[in-house]
């Protein structure tokens, strides 16, 4: 199948968009098997923190983008919180066709400007751009449990900056272990009815089902999942050399995490579509 737009699954998609991000190549194969379950679109992430963990952007992207050629259902590579502009340059060179561009550590009006800017050239490459405003307090900034974005701020600032989709902060954090975040939905209505492109919710770990499902209803569109997965990959894996001390071959331990991941995207498209 042809490699998918993100811009064009989220405006297909009547329901949440699943959006997890890779780590390693079992992650990629993992997320994109758990779609295929469902026959449901995918967004393969790809952050900033992974092209650390891998050295370079190159091979951890060009790996996605040949699976998610593969793959049976549409399937977008996307690069996400890249603070760096030449990242985002690179990721569009090498046919990613959706970034995140992450400027929110910067002041007010520095932010509006460096995000129109990266907005205006990705978008003359038919790029498709997401971003956030500008922090509000710890160390998540607009992610961190008690940030809030105010609808008329993020309506402003989606039209100073001509972006495709707002990351928005109504009660979650990133990295959350555990699912008791608490989600403002009467909040996300409200930035529904101002706010005149997709809305994303980031720090979706810790959110309980029900939970994600009214967040959906209520008017959040493209959902970023990442501690989830790598909680059930690591469980898996942990439980395999457990009950294995003896086995030596990676391919075992690590089919055990794939496996379980890919189990957990096709719960959590499930419920993002329900």
């Amino acid at each position: 199948m042809p490699l998918a737009a993100l811009g064009d699954i989220v405006s297909q998609s009547p329901m949440g968009l699943g959006a997890f991000n890779v780590i390693q190549l079992e992650h990629a194969t993992a997320i994109v098997t758990g779609a295929e379950a469902l026959g449901l679109p995918v967004v393969l992430q790809i952050s900033e923190n992974c092209v650390r963990y891998h050295g370079a952007l190159e091979p951890v992207a060009l790996a996605a983008l040949a699976i998610a050629r593969r793959a049976e259902v549409p399937v977008a590579v996307h690069l996400d919180h890249a603070t760096d502009r030449a990242l985002v340059e690179e990721a569009v060179e090498l046919g990613l066709g959706s970034v995140m561009y992450d400027a929110s550590a910067l002041p007010d009006e520095d932010n509006v400007r460096a995000t129109a800017e990266v907005a205006a050239w990705c978008h003359g490459r038919g790029v498709w751009v997401e971003a956030e405003l500008g922090e509000v307090g710890g160390k998540d900034g607009v992610h961190a449990p008690g940030a809030r974005t105010k609808p008329h701020e993020a309506a402003g600032y989606v039209a100073r900056t001509g972006v495709d989709a707002l990351a928005v902060a109504v009660g979650t954090s990133h990295a959350m272990t555990t699912k008791d975040a608490v989600l403002d939905l009467d909040l996300i209505a409200e930035l529904r009815a101002a706010v005149p492109v997709p809305l994303v919710l980031h720090g979706s770990s810790g959110v309980p089902d029900d939970v994600l499902r009214a967040a959906v209803r209520h008017g959040m569109k493209k959902i970023n999942i990442a501690t989830h997965l790598n909680k059930a990959f690591t469980a898996a894996v942990r439980d395999y050399l457990t009950h294995d001390g003896r086995v030596v071959d990676s391919r075992k331990y690590l089919k055990a995490g794939r496996d379980a991941v890919a189990r957990e995207v096709t719960h959590l498209l499930g419920v993002l579509t329900s």
